[in-house]
């Protein structure tokens, strides 16, 4: 059994007619599995009821259990995806048997979408040499010398300690996918879409440890009172101690973020032709950004979780003009967008997205119902009007 106020906000999401307020207590409320469970059986009823009334009204439930359960909640202007999707899918699985999969496969025939490229991650060895790395399975990280320096397992590098060969490794992850390699230290890096870290496969004892990136990066650095961990990006190193912090350097942007969750972290200056030169230093829960064209550093407390959410699956964008949105989209979804309205370009949005649950269809959808944007999708590209 249910309590009636839930009951009543089932009730009004299936009516269209749930506010805020409503879809934020049923997306709590769905933690618990066994009410995951009860829905379930409200998304059957539901789905049974509008389908035997009129089987004309089929399109418009679907349409509704698999895409308005993700419609945004205007008053934030956000795409939010609630835990529901997956569940109301499932139920809608099972009971639409043989129509469905008819109507599915007559759907797919002219259904106009956007496939992504599907590009590998690749380590560069000391000597050039340029290795496929696959998600699946295990294998050994095999050195310039024919030796064993670690294992991949999964999604993971994981270089060994005992390791002596000294050698710089590139790990380069294309757009649309993530990984993660931990370093002889035992150093935890999060690598986001995009991104490109270079390391030694054993950091020398004397010397401070330092790796060089380009893109984004999630760190967690083992702890070392004699050796300095240092993240070096263009003109700009973030020297560590032992902390968290995520580093955003993609080459396009005019800025490089570098936010603290926990610890201590210094910002310094490397051009020598600058005249800003001081080290910021940064408190957990601030952003530090450094400016590539003048080099200046500034600092201020923002929530660290709007920067650190990719790790989670999710984009969130709160006041970003649309063309970085266009970067970030194209860099997750592994895809062209191409952008005819210069106007647009510098217009500011709110959002958060679900990568885990949103195609890229849906997203434009979801700025085409909200914000009017209009588009094509033509040759496999989102083109933008």
């Amino acid at each position: 059994m249910i309590s009636k106020d839930i009951e009543n906000r089932i009730i009004k999401y299936f009516t269209q007619s749930a506010d805020v307020e409503d879809l934020d207590v049923l997306n709590n409320w769905l933690v618990d599995d066994k009410n995951q469970k009860i829905f379930k059986s409200y998304v059957k009823t539901h789905f049974s009821i509008n389908f035997a009334m009129n089987n004309s009204e089929f399109d418009k439930v679907k349409e509704k259990l698999l895409k308005e359960i993700n419609k945004d909640k205007k008053q934030s202007s956000k795409i939010r995806m609630l835990s529901v999707l997956k569940y109301a899918a499932i139920a809608i699985v099972m009971l639409g048997t043989g129509f469905w999969v008819m109507q599915n496969y007559k759907d797919s025939k002219s259904l106009n979408v956007v496939t992504p490229r599907e590009d590998a991650i690749t380590l560069e060895l000391g000597n050039g040499e340029k290795q496929i790395i696959n998600e699946d399975g295990s294998t050994q990280i095999i050195n310039a010398n024919g030796n064993v320096v670690g294992d991949k397992k999964g999604n993971q590098l994981i270089y060994d300690r005992s390791n002596k060969e000294h050698e710089l490794n590139t790990l380069k992850i294309p757009n649309g996918r993530k990984f993660e390699v931990v370093l002889s230290d035992g150093t935890k890096v999060y690598l986001n879409a995009g991104s490109t870290i270079t390391y030694p496969t054993v950091f020398e004892k004397k010397d401070p440890r330092k790796v060089k990136l380009e893109g984004e990066a999630f760190f967690e650095v083992s702890h070392e009172e004699k050796r300095q961990f240092i993240v070096s990006v263009q003109d700009l190193d973030v020297k560590v101690y032992g902390t968290k912090f995520n580093v955003n350097n993609y080459y396009q942007d005019s800025e490089v973020e570098v936010v603290l969750i926990e610890g201590s972290v210094g910002m310094s200056n490397t051009d020598s032709q600058s005249k800003k030169n001081n080290e910021v230093f940064l408190k957990p829960g601030y952003i530090g950004i450094f400016n590539k064209n003048d080099k200046g550093i500034i600092n201020k407390k923002v929530n660290t979780d709007l920067y650190t959410s990719w790790m989670q699956g999710e984009l969130v964008f709160r006041d970003t003009p649309f063309k970085k949105i266009i970067e970030t989209l194209e860099r997750h979804y592994n895809i062209v967008i191409i952008n005819n309205n210069e106007q647009l370009a510098e217009e500011k949005f709110n959002a958060t997205i679900e990568l885990n649950h949103e195609t890229i269809e849906q997203v434009f959808k979801y700025f085409n119902k909200v914000y009017q944007i209009e588009y094509q999708i033509i040759e496999n590209k989102i083109v933008i009007n």
